[in-house]
């Protein structure tokens, strides 16, 4: 069985997810094998597994600083926010349930066996599983029946790093009123800390370093910096993702639905020297700038295409079309893009249909089966490679599709307008491809650099991992880890 290490924060964002892609690069580059582990994940950003499978996205990024192909095993509950007070259950991959928060309490005790079993089999062909806690083991009023933090580190045995932020400030107070709220048996659980995203010179944090070790017990394995080149890698977050606008020949605009989900498919975009990706937030028009409007996944497509209306999105993208802009719809954003939409079974809400946009001639009619596969393909008119994944309830049909755009594993795929301008496709990650994405971006009269999106991920994740390493003590954790 391998050692393992578990790092939890003291609150939420604090960096876990960067630090632990960053230690598991690390560990590999010194010859072991690592895998990344996150008992329960909150996100509608997934990753199709090799195995058939949905897990975090990113869980799948720290699997690939590992060197792994992403597997369920590596997440075994995944929740998916549906709704303000529910979200949909997905147990080693599957869908079990939706359910309010509320009652997702009675279920989490019989997650923990699944848990457990997930664990067990990645340790089996590992030196060192990298456990990542979610939220903080600070909010004890969700203590019982815990399964993503010291509920899993007591029933697994393993050690924690407790990690706070010191960018949003008191991270005394983090670390050490965190050792006070815990239960002791809790707190025994913490062997040692960080301090992540600190700017300026380390050494002037000396004093309160030592501080916190005074007063928890715990070993102080470092004190982080932040890592400015965190942007190149694919975002966690659809606020990440805001963040990193740029100016550039073309200018694409998203609006930030409620529940935006697998939004990665920006990320190689937003990368791109000379492409300025607009997340717009609710309540600001889209831009009348803009070259192409993407209408990104969504986890309950009905839901976001009311919110979508009431922002007045819908006639700004009309607006857009008039203009000779183009639309790109992506799975749920494609469904959007149709004349309707039909949910006969009531699987995002009152059984029923709705409106579409109505700038494919497509339908969409919602079902139990969900898709879930990691394809490849090609563009039809420059037969360029393309890949990814589709991860999506409901079949669509209708007269646009008989222009796909797209050919997957044998198969048409896609929808276009007449004129070529509005498209929609169920393929998510397709800009991952440099060539095609090159391509798509000449089509808006782009004349993009040559870009290896997938060059420069492994190239920033090793630089992670030397960040890490060289302000995180390494060896110490080995040390901790049991």
């Amino acid at each position: 069985m391998a050692k393992a290490i578990m790092i939890q924060g003291a609150g939420s964002n604090v960096g876990k997810s960067l630090l632990v892609a960053g230690i598991a690069r690390a560990f590999r580059q010194r010859g072991l094998r690592v895998a990344p582990f996150k008992p329960q994940n909150m996100s509608n950003n997934a990753a199709v597994t090799v195995d058939g499978g949905e897990i975090g996205r990113a869980q799948a990024l720290q699997a690939r600083a590992a060197g792994l192909e992403p597997h369920t095993d590596m997440n075994p509950v995944l929740l998916k926010p549906e709704t303000e007070t529910g979200a949909q259950v997905v147990v080693q991959g599957r869908r079990v349930a939706s359910v309010r928060a509320r009652d997702y309490a009675k279920l989490k005790p019989s997650l923990m066996a699944p848990v457990l079993e997930s664990f067990g089999r990645l340790g089996s062909g590992a030196d060192l599983v990298v456990v990542e806690g979610a939220g903080s083991p600070a909010e004890v009023n969700l203590r019982a029946g815990d399964i993503a933090n010291m509920g899993f580190a007591r029933a697994a045995n393993v050690p924690v790093v407790l990690v706070g932020d010191i960018d949003r400030g008191g991270v005394i107070a983090q670390l050490v009123g965190t050792r006070e709220v815990l239960d002791p048996e809790d707190a025994a659980m913490i062997r040692g800390f960080a301090v992540n995203k600190f700017r300026g010179d380390p050494s002037l944090f000396d004093d309160g370093f030592r501080l916190i070790a005074e007063r928890t017990g715990w070993a102080g394995l470092g004190v982080v910096p932040w890592f400015e080149e965190a942007w190149r890698l694919p975002a966690e977050d659809v606020l990440d993702l805001a963040g990193r606008g740029s100016r550039g020949s073309v200018k694409v605009a998203v609006p930030q639905l409620r529940r935006i989900a697998n939004f990665d498919d920006l990320d190689p975009l937003s990368a791109t020297p000379g492409v300025g990706v607009e997340i717009v937030p609710p309540g600001r028009a889209l831009p009348g700038d803009a070259d192409l409007v993407i209408l990104p996944g969504s986890k309950s497509t009905i839901a976001d295409l009311a919110f979508l209306r009431a922002q007045g999105w819908d006639i700004d993208l009309l607006a857009h079309r008039r203009r000779g802009g183009r639309v790109l719809g992506i799975c749920g954003g494609f469904q959007m893009l149709g004349r309707r939409i039909e949910d006969p079974e009531g699987l995002e809400g009152p059984p029923g249909g709705v409106e579409g946009l109505g700038l494919l001639d497509v339908t969409t009619v919602m079902g139990r089966e969900k898709r879930l596969a990691r394809v490849a393909g090609t563009h039809r008119a420059t037969g360029m490679a393309v890949a990814g994944y589709e991860i999506h309830l409901g079949r669509t049909e209708g007269p646009d599709l008989a222009r796909p755009w797209l050919e997957i594993d044998g198969r048409p795929e896609g929808a276009e307008s007449a004129d070529g301008r509005v498209r929609g496709t169920y393929l998510h990650g397709l800009f991952g491809a440099d060539a095609f994405r090159a391509a798509m971006l000449s089509e808006l009269g782009a004349a993009p650099a040559p870009f290896d999106w997938e060059g420069e991920v492994e190239a920033t994740l090793d630089r992670l991992a030397a960040h890490v390493a060289r302000h995180l003590d390494l060896d110490a954790l080995w040390r901790l880890a049991a």
